[in-house]
Formats: structure tokens, C-alpha cells, sequence
């Protein structure tokens, strides 16, 4: 095609930039176009995206990628799910499981039925009819069946795995594939002086670097989208105040836990994340509440073992960037958002970047409807993403310190305060045709956070009080029996050849 794509420059490496290098060299493999990748070793990556969501799995496999070789090489452990301690309340714990919450019953959501039992003592806490949940916390792990119609069909799972290795595993993927990768450090952007186009990149070697197809893998800096193109950000941190983050390894020793773990702390909350090697542990936090040193310290005093490295802390603004693709320059990664690592959605907007992108390619002739319609995708799943973590924060009954007075009185989007005023009334999880998070992700979380229906659907009546209490309790027992049949994680991880401690 004489106006195609011929030469595509990737701004960045790391889980951004070799996400996109393997996707774009494998999907875009046959065309005669050039994929070249610009990296400095100098400059460091945030690396702390180490848990992920169940669509990685499409994502590895699409690029035909080994699952059993994946995880040996970054160390990975399965996912089940995430832990919410104290957020609620102060000694709470709930998991987000990755499945189900029991069946429909006659057509109504289960959870209805749950409800109306739960309000009635007839019932236990909802985690008792999730099988990924009951399987979590007994640290068990088996892959999910084929066959529909059995219990160990009802969830699915992700990976742990360490950013670092995951991008140099795909970086070998991606070179072996054709894309050339160029140290340097990118000192600035020419632009057409018509168009306004980014047409080369100068790196600090002085050599230059031309392309049709610009993608910014920068991190936060932006060098392209918002350095050079001026795209805008669009600040959310009214509604997610943390701003920085410290995270620090230690050692993992025992059971290894198919889930992450968020603890809330004073002024933000804590991840604990289990790998095979390591134990990765952060402090997301907010510093118009607390100060670098005591978040230090708040977070050392949780690890379960002595640190294996020195403290490493962030900064940043949550929000995203008012245009993602600007003229021939599309951002990806932290380049185009940031919305903290609370549900483990960093990877996955990478991911859904990439697929839009593919979706998108364009020509040469960069039509503005196309950018358009990717940067309206876009916004939509980051503003669902938002409200969907604001949600965490908002809906507690927490008034002990006066970051969480905050969170619980403040504003939140007309989108969300109607999301939540349709469960509270009705019980009713407002649906989308898109968005990544489904029924049983904003059930976990306000039943977790005690945000109940107060009227269940009427429906409901058609099964007396004593059938209900008897298909609740058969499932629970199923369950619970389901979860002991199957083996411990680190056994199955040693199965698939895992070097798990």
C-alpha cells in the first residue's frame, strides 16, 4: 500500500514499551515496515506493576507465548484475585475475586437471593460462594475446567510476576521478531512545520531517528505527547489523592498466596505482592497526609521479612493525558495515565492501548476520526477504571484519621454517585457494553464495603425462605469441598517446572 506505515519509533522500554514492541512485531509481522525501540539504561523505570489482571493471559497468548516457560522466567505466581483489609472498616477483609459469585436463581442474580437471606441471618458473608476466593485462602491453585456445567469452571486467574524480567522477556520476543533496539536518550523532537508531526527524534549519540509512527513509552515525563505535543492531562487527584508511593522487596519464604494483598493504611494502603523469589511490598500514599519518611517507615514495619533492596519512591498525579493520540504520536503506559496499582490496571491499559492501536492502524494520512475515536475509547475505560477505584476509597465507614474523613465526604463523579444510588436502592450493577470490570468486581467491593441493597429484586419471592437457605448452604458446601480437592500453589508451580522456594 503506497501510503502505508513504514517505520515505527517506540519511545521507552520497559513493560510499556516491549508490551508494544512484541504485540506490534508479532500482529504487524509480513508488512514491510521497520519497528526500532529507543532505551536508556540510564534512565530507570517504575517497575513495580508486578500483578495483573486476568486479560494478560490473552495477551501472552495471542503472541503464541508458553505459559509454563512465561512464568519459570519471571518468576510468576497465579492470581486469584486481590485482599482488601480495613478498608471498610478497621479489621475488615475481603477478596475481589477473578469468578463468580454463585449462580442465577430462577433468573434472578444470585446475589439478590444472597442479600435477602444475609438481611434474614440465613446466610454467610458472600465470600463463602466463590470458589476463587475459598481457593485463595487456602492458598490452593488448579487451572479452571472446560466443562461449563462444573464448579472448577467458575473463575478464571492471572499472573505475579516481576516487571522487570516480563519486559526482558519480551524484549527477546520482540527482537528475535525483527525490532531493533537503539541505547540513547532522546535530547529533542523535530515537528513538520505545517502539521505540527513529530518527524525525527535526536538522542543525546546526536544520532537522529525518523518515522511515520511515533509511539511514547516515556513513563510520566511524556517526552512526545506532552513535552514536545503539548496533549493536556486531565488531573483526577481530587478524587484519588495519593501522589507517591515507596515500594521495597523482601524475602518469601512459606505458602505462596494466589493473590495480592491491599491493606489500608492512615493515609493510603499497602500492596504485598508473592513471587517466587521475592515478596514485592509498596505504601501508596498521600503526601498532603503523611511525609516520605513515615510512609518509609510504616511500610518496613509490614514486611513479612527483611527488605532485599533499597526503598525506591515515586511520584505521581493520577489522571490521564486530554488526548492519548495527538497527531502521529500515541501514548501508552504511564505516558498516557496513571491511576494507581490499586486494582492491578496499569498493565492491562497497556494492554488495551495496544489492541486499540491495532485496531486504529493507520495510514501515513493519520485521518483525525481515527485518533478520535481511540482517544474516545479510551477516555471511556479510564473513567470507568477511575470510578471504579474511587469507589474503594469513598465507600468506607472509616473516620480515624483525616485522610480517610476525606475520602468518605468528598465529591465524587455524577457517574459514580448513580452507580452507587442504583445498588443501595435497588441492588442493580449498573452494566456497560465495554470496561473491563464486570458484576462480581463491583460486587466484591460494596458488599466488601458495606454498601447493601436495600431492596433486593421482588422476584425473589418465588422461592420460599427454606429453598433458599438450602441452595445457599449446598453451594457453600460444595465450594468449600471443591477448594480442599486441589492442590497447594507452590506444589502446582513446581508441577509446571517453577524454581518456587
Amino acid at each position: 500500500m503506497h501510503n502505508a506505515v513504514e517505520r515505527i519509533v517506540i519511545l521507552g522500554g520497559g513493560t510499556a514499551g516491549w508490551m508494544t514492541a512484541a504485540a506490534l512485531s508479532h500482529r504487524l509481522a509480513g508488512l514491510p515496515l521497520s519497528i526500532t525501540l529507543i532505551e536508556s539504561a540510564e534512565i530507570g523505570t517504575v517497575g513495580v506493576g508486578e500483578a495483573t489482571v486476568p486479560h494478560i493471559r490473552h495477551f501472552n497468548a495471542t503472541l503464541g507465548i508458553d505459559e509454563a516457560g512465561f512464568m519459570r522466567a519471571t518468576r510468576a505466581t497465579f492470581k486469584l484475585g486481590i485482599e482488601f483489609r480495613n478498608w471498610g472498616r478497621l479489621g475488615d477483609s475481603y477478596i475481589h475475586p477473578f469468578g463468580a459469585f454463585g449462580d442465577a436463581i430462577g433468573g434472578v442474580p444470585f446475589h439478590h437471593h444472597w442479600a435477602r437471606a444475609f438481611r434474614e441471618g440465613a446466610a454467610a458473608p458472600i465470600e463463602a460462594y466463590s470458589l476463587p476466593i475459598a481457593m485463595a485462602r487456602a492458598n490452593r491453585f488448579a487451572y479452571p475446567a472446560d466443562d461449563a456445567a462444573s464448579l472448577l469452571s467458575t473463575y478464571s486467574y492471572a499472573y505475579q510476576f516481576d516487571a522487570g524480567l516480563y519486559a526482558a522477556y519480551l524484549r527477546n520476543y520482540a527482537e528475535a521478531r525483527g525490532v531493533q533496539r537503539v541505547e540513547g536518550k532522546v535530547t529533542r523532537a523535530a515537528q513538520h512545520p505545517d502539521t505540527g508531526f513529530v518527524t525525527s527524534v535526536t538522542l543525546d549519540s546526536s544520532a537522529d531517528l525518523a518515522a511515520d509512527l511515533f509511539v511514547d513509552c516515556s513513563g510520566f515525563r511524556g517526552v512526545l505527547i506532552e513535552q514536545t505535543l503539548n496533549a493536556g492531562y486531565e488531573d483526577w487527584s481530587h478524587w484519588l489523592p495519593c501522589d507517591r508511593a515507596v515500594a521495597m522487596p523482601c524475602a518469601s519464604k512459606g505458602a505462596l498466596s494466589p493473590y495480592t494483598r491491599a491493606t489500608a493504611h492512615d493515609a493510603g494502603w499497602m500492596w504485598r505482592i508473592p513471587l517466587q523469589h521475592r515478596t514485592g511490598n509498596g505504601h501508596v500514599y498521600c503526601s498532603g497526609y503523611t511525609s516520605d519518611e513515615a510512609a518509609h517507615d510504616a511500610l518496613v514495619a509490614q514486611l513479612d521479612h527483611p527488605p532485599v533492596a533499597a526503598p525506591n519512591f515515586l511520584r505521581f498525579q493520577t489522571g490521564k493525558r486530554r488526548r492519548q493520540w495527538d497527531k502521529n504520536v500515541v501514548a501508552i503506559g504511564l505516558s498516557a495515565g496513571f491511576l494507581e496499582p490499586l486494582e492491578s490496571t496499569s498493565i492491562h491499559l497497556i494492554q488495551l492501548a495496544i489492541g486499540r492501536l491495532l485496531d486504529f492502524f493507520p495510514d501515513k494520512g493519520f485521518d483525525p476520526i481515527t485518533a478520535g475515536e481511540y482517544n474516545r475509547l479510551m477516555d471511556l475505560e479510564y473513567a470507568r477504571v477511575r470510578d471504579f477505584l474511587i469507589l474503594h476509597y469513598h465507600a468506607t465507614e472509616r473516620d480515624d484519621t483525616p485522610f480517610w474523613n476525606y475520602v468518605r465526604t468528598m465529591p465524587i463523579p455524577d457517574s459514580l454517585a448513580e452507580k452507587m444510588a442504583t445498588f443501595r436502592a435497588r441492588g442493580v450493577v449498573v452494566n456497560y457494553r465495554d470496561g473491563m470490570f464486570l458484576d462480581a468486581s463491583w460486587l466484591a467491593v460494596y458488599l466488601g464495603q458495606r454498601v447493601f441493597p436495600q431492596h433486593p429484586d421482588p422476584r425473589t419471592d418465588t422461592l420460599s425462605d427454606a429453598e433458599r437457605v438450602k441452595q445457599l448452604g449446598a453451594l457453600q458446601s460444595n465450594i468449600a469441598f471443591a477448594a480442599k480437592s486441589l492442590p497447594m500453589q507452590l506444589d502446582f508451580l513446581k508441577q509446571i517446572g517453577a524454581d518456587a522456594a
